[in-house]
């Protein structure tokens, strides 16, 4: 009879673990800027990181629309694009985008980029957001 308080100790145990990894490898959506007919702007605050190479701030982008249930995700969930940011030129490199029915992927030569202008308030709000807190990114 002692064996179902070690299965109850080994599911607990399970769901403790599975719970952390969740956690670790959760979207913390930051909404930044509203468009128009109800869309919603959101980056990815544990995705965002300063890439050690170019100085840049790389960040995750979605759009949401709350009232069709439309909300931020990330590759295979939402829709998206990922940029690399440069708060002094105030330009963006973009490296890819995402939606459900497409593989995502990052072209390796992106850092070779031309950098491109803002491309409208969307962009000017995500630069002033993430550039906001671009000093506690970490670097990699």
């Amino acid at each position: 009879m002692r064996r179902a308080p070690i299965r109850q100790s080994l599911a607990l145990a399970t769901l403790i673990a599975a719970a952390s990894y969740g956690a670790a490898h959760a979207e913390h959506w930051v909404k930044f800027a509203d468009g128009a007919n109800g869309i919603e702007w959101s980056y990815d605050g544990d995705y965002t990181y300063k890439d050690r190479e170019t100085g840049r701030i790389v960040v995750m982008q979605a759009i949401s629309k709350p009232s069709a249930n439309l909300m931020p995700g990330g590759p295979t969930k939402g829709v998206g694009s990922v940029y690399a940011v440069d708060c002094g030129k105030k330009n963006i490199i973009p490296m890819g985008s995402y939606k459900p029915s497409a593989t995502f992927s990052i072209a390796n030569g992106w850092r070779s980029e031309t950098p491109k202008k803002l491309g409208g308030p969307e962009d000017e709000a995500l630069l002033v957001a993430v550039c906001a807190t671009a000093a506690g990114a970490p670097v990699k």
